[in-house]
């Protein structure tokens, strides 16, 4: 069977030099119509497909249907990067939750921006959360055999009528069912519950993790993250978390994980360092992350943080690909799902660049380090004995609300934040807050540097103090 539709067909983005593909002819540009004979649906499918010592193509290219063989050596890469993660389209999410951040989008931004999916391939490839509220029998069967493991659901309540209430989809009472039948055939999964105040807190939550110990024992981790809200949001019941209320679900997290422990022996249950800092309190210790697993979901991420910026750990390989880096960026990532999430999540993702004015190395008199308000109390800790360097605190006009983490910085607001820096600051701007050069409101690092002096440089605690320690041996500061 060959696909003669391009719209749904995979498109060679790049060719590695000397590969078996390269050898073979294949050339950017060429659609694939078909591998082995069959119409590859994703990404998935497709690598399953070349992972043989031949691979017969049919492509199209230049209005011509040509039929490629390709002859790999053991061990040999195929060589081929192709254009996108699903070929067949994107299960698209039919839910209408009160707090998907989608729906509280300024108008005016990309397009890409506003794609909603609840898709289980892009819940494996990519860490994206499903509701599996568009599961069906076959995609139960093709996760079992080909054990696309782990996957990421989003529960937010276990009872039936709080969970179709939230998520505004009948279905939603009873698609829970999926995720038993998910860890029956050994199916990791990891659970994500998203807290909305007087909605799936208090009782509620208490409840809900009840739910999961007695129905789902076996999924590997609970994160509890609380909702993000902008100033577009249209829905009443959605409100930021008070102090109290923040501090009320920390705490029954905190009693819930104990019971965890108890029961299974493992933790399983997390709070995100959002609710703790809301709070008040001084997140966990670096012992309670263990490995730092869910550093994914916004769990550990200020704890990991100081840990590297001490020297204790080195957390290059972890720093956030951008809040909406799902829609846009390479499928080889693993970015976050925008429908849902509080942009605390992190992802492994390339080391930005160096961006500066001049283009040309010097010695800056002052340092300031732009920041999310959320973190910014953490950060001004870590640097007091750093002369001359200062945390900004940025805050976010752009989508207001309490989206107050670097990853939602947009140019409007890091450019308004530099103008009320003396002349020749030198800045450090996370990366997080970038996708390919780009903000989120649709301006470019080019646009900020040719006004400022800015270094992009990843979200890491590990490269903020080498960067510091090279501004202290070169300035001589503190001396």
């Amino acid at each position: 069977m060959v696909n003669t539709d391009t719209e749904l067909s995979p498109v060679v983005v790049s060719v590695e030099e000397g590969s078996a593909a390269a050898t073979a002819g294949l050339v950017p540009g060429d659609v694939i119509r078909a591998v082995q004979g069959l119409v590859p649906r994703d990404v998935i499918e497709w690598h399953r497909l070349v992972d043989d010592a031949t691979v017969e193509l049919t492509v199209g290219r230049g209005g011509l249907e040509l039929d490629i063989v390709v002859t790999r050596k053991p061990d040999e890469p195929f060589g081929v990067t192709v254009s996108s993660a699903v070929f067949d389209r994107v299960q698209t999410c039919d839910n209408h939750c009160e707090f998907c951040f989608i729906y509280q989008l300024p108008k005016g931004m990309r397009r890409s921006l506003y794609t909603k999916d609840d898709d289980y391939r892009l819940s494996f490839l990519f860490g994206n959360f499903t509701t599996l509220t568009r599961f069906t029998e076959a995609d139960l069967e093709r996760v079992v055999d080909e054990r696309l493991s782990p996957l990421f659901v989003s529960v937010h309540a276990t009872d039936p009528a709080v969970r179709s209430e939230m998520l505004r989809n009948e279905r939603g009472g009873v698609s829970l069912r999926w995720l038993g039948e998910l860890l029956r055939h050994g199916i990791e999964a990891n659970v994500q519950i998203v807290l909305c105040p007087g909605v799936n807190d208090g009782a509620v939550l208490d409840d809900t993790l009840a739910g999961i110990l007695e129905r789902f024992p076996g999924v590997a981790n609970v994160a509890v993250v609380p909702l993000g809200l902008s100033r577009h949001n249209t829905e009443s019941r959605m409100r930021v978390h008070t102090a109290s209320e923040a501090l009320d679900a920390v705490l029954r997290i905190e009693k819930w994980a104990g019971r965890f422990q108890q029961v299974l022996g493992r933790r399983v249950v997390h709070a995100a360092d959002e609710l703790y800092l809301r709070a008040g309190l001084d997140v966990p210790a670096a012992e309670n992350y263990g490995d730092f697993g869910m550093l994914e979901d916004g769990i550990g991420l200020v704890r990991s943080f100081v840990e590297s910026f001490a020297g204790r750990r080195d957390d290059r390989s972890h720093h956030d690909g951008g809040f909406f880096s799902s829609v846009d960026a390479s499928p080889y990532l693993r970015p976050a799902n925008p429908a849902v999430e509080t942009a605390l999540r992190r992802v492994p993702g390339p080391v930005a660049v160096t961006i500066g004015r001049s283009g040309a190395a010097k010695t800056p008199g002052a340092i300031r380090i732009l920041s999310g308000e959320l973190a910014a109390p953490v950060l001004s800790a870590l640097v007091t004995d750093h002369p001359n360097v200062v945390v900004v605190a940025v805050r976010n006009d752009y989508f207001g609300g309490n989206t107050a983490v670097a990853g939602l910085l947009t140019y409007e607001d890091v450019s308004r934040a530099c103008s009320g820096e003396p002349r020749g600051t030198h800045f450090f701007l996370p990366d997080v807050c970038l996708n390919s050069g780009m903000f989120l409101d649709g301006h470019t690092i080019d646009e900020l540097t040719t006004r400022f002096d800015v270094e992009v440089v990843p979200a890491s605690g590990t490269v903020l103090r080498e960067k510091l320690e090279q501004f202290r041996a070169r300035t001589g500061a503190g001396e």
